[in-house]
């Protein structure tokens, strides 16, 4: 029988029901190394391993409480095979190492998560792999794929502005050319997009964000569904001796239980500060897939179950002087970088960051741009907050 998914964020990753006795949730199982009776037992354990299994040899592999995740993760994204990271970024990161080596080049959309390009300048360029930041249409990527591209890495919808992509056309061009796709979810978590339905091979998450959901843990995951990776990501997982603490699992397993909960409230009252900002005559536009006048409405409808907290709106008439005197006055929001918690945040964004994002060349932006992470507190507290900011902005 097939259930609904919030019916499988409930009752995925629980431990088997034993005669004598069985927790609710999967207790967080902490070791380093891993007793067996006998040498030929240990053989026998890391000849499983080696073979591709799925199983600890040793305390680095994660125990209980991560496979209870990974079998969580898997059914949420629908892949078969997962890996826990220990930040987004370490995600990503492993996903570009596993699939690349010197001399390949990548296509990357422009408005891909931004330490992305901090990495590409650290550590990518140095190790002789190109990656190209290219305007996510599927007409662009059909001319801008080389001989030596060996991976198509996507965000949808793309950071600060929010921009949504033709996933399933871009996938084909790839699926047509062998190139593996991956695409980061973060902003979907998995439950309002799924990219590995849509053709995409991996989804890669932030679990920092609305996996967690409470702003106290950093991790990440990959959720693969084509087997012939495998290898490649469990090899560069392994020899970068990639771990995650086991109470930061169980902290991310509990937050799946909620996520559709949450989601659907942050939703809400997303919509509701949206109306807000639109109707008030310092803002620009707003940047939120789920207002039916935004670019990427249709597409968001077509293959998104829903929306969360997070949207970005543009300034009329200002400079970043005073979108930090904007962001200075607010009470209720706070300034932070992150996302995903119950608590409503405010980042401002300086137009010459956006410049790289053809979304926004585009549309011909030139003002500064506020990201908000809208939070679970009561929407007309939030919008009232935002009212008196914008009031001390103007005297």
């Amino acid at each position: 029988m097939t259930h609904h998914l919030d019916t499988q964020l409930v009752q995925a990753g629980h431990p088997e029901i034993t005669a004598s006795g069985t927790p609710v949730n999967i207790p967080v199982v902490r070791g380093s190394s891993l007793l067996v009776p006998t040498a030929a037992d240990r053989e026998r354990l890391w000849t499983r391993r080696h073979a591709g299994e799925n199983i600890p040899a040793y305390g680095i592999h994660g125990l209980d409480t991560h496979r209870a995740l990974e079998s969580a993760l898997c059914a949420l994204e629908g892949g078969h095979r997962a890996w826990l990271t220990p930040s987004g970024l370490s995600a990503i990161s492993l996903t570009l190492l596993a699939l690349l080596s010197p001399g390949d080049h990548a296509l990357l959309s422009d408005s891909i998560y931004n330490q992305v390009r901090q990495s590409d300048l650290r550590l990518f360029q140095r190790l002789g792999i190109e990656l190209e930041y290219f305007a996510p249409q599927p007409e662009v990527l059909e001319t801008t794929i080389r001989p030596n591209t060996r991976l198509l890495f996507l965000e949808s919808p793309g950071s600060l502005l929010n921009e949504v992509l033709d996933l399933p056309a871009l996938t084909h061009i790839a699926r047509q050319r062998n190139i593996p796709v991956a695409v980061d979810n973060t902003w979907g978590s998995g439950y309002l997009l799924k990219p590995l339905t849509l053709g995409a091979d991996i989804s890669v998450l932030a679990s920092t964000k609305y996996l967690g959901g409470h702003s106290d843990l950093l991790q990440g995951a990959i959720v693969c569904a084509n087997p012939a990776l495998d290898k490649r990501l469990n090899d560069t997982h392994e020899s970068l001796g990639l771990s995650v603490g086991p109470d930061d699992v169980w902290l991310v397993l509990r937050g799946l239980r909620t996520l559709a909960v949450r989601l659907a409230q942050h939703q809400r009252h997303a919509l509701r500060v949206a109306d807000t900002l639109q109707q008030h005559t310092a803002v620009r536009r707003v940047f939120y897939p789920a207002l039916p006048d935004d670019a990427g409405h249709a597409l968001w409808q077509r293959d998104f179950q829903g929306a969360n907290g997070l949207l970005s709106f543009e300034l009329q008439n200002a400079d970043m002087a005073q979108a930090h005197a904007f962001i200075d006055a607010l009470a209720l929001f706070r300034i932070g970088a992150s996302w995903g918690g119950v608590e409503s945040l405010a980042l401002a964004v300086d137009p010459a960051r956006l410049a790289l994002h053809s979304h926004w060349r585009n549309l011909a932006g030139q003002g500064p741009v506020i990201r908000l992470h809208v939070g679970l507190e009561n929407p007309d507290d939030l919008n009232a907050d935002l009212l008196q900011a914008f009031a001390a902005i103007r005297s």
